[in-house]
């Protein structure tokens, strides 16, 4: 995961963004609680759109499984985040409800992100 975003990392379809500042994996559930949290700010007015997916699967044993039981079952599924890419989008509402949203979002990742206004 070395390097910064070369794609994605700018604002393409809303007015306001969640860029992220950090590198690692955030999850499928994770996505889905800041999709949620920002949802119900915003009280579904405008257009929210998410800009990355959690293609990778991640696997993981089970607590008692011995050592050579071959390779685990999937656990979860998260996306590789890299700095400057472009996590959520928003269209539709007010500067300052946008802000708000991003930020409770933001506290839902496991990535140090930044909130964006388009010019």
């Amino acid at each position: 995961m070395t390097g910064s975003a070369g794609r994605g990392n700018t604002i393409a379809f809303g007015e306001f963004g969640l860029k992220s500042l950090g590198r690692g994996w955030v999850s499928a559930a994770q996505l889905e609680s800041a999709r949620r949290t920002i949802t119900h700010h915003t009280k579904r007015l405008g257009r929210l759109y998410l800009r990355v997916f959690p293609h990778k699967p991640i696997t993981k044993k089970a607590a008692g499984a011995r050592m050579v039981s071959g390779k685990a079952d999937i656990h979860a599924y998260v996306a590789v985040i890299r700095p400057g890419t472009v996590l959520f989008e928003l269209s539709g509402v007010t500067e300052e409800m946008a802000k708000e949203a991003m930020r409770l979002a933001g506290h839902k990742l496991s990535v140090l992100t930044k909130f964006l206004v388009k010019r």
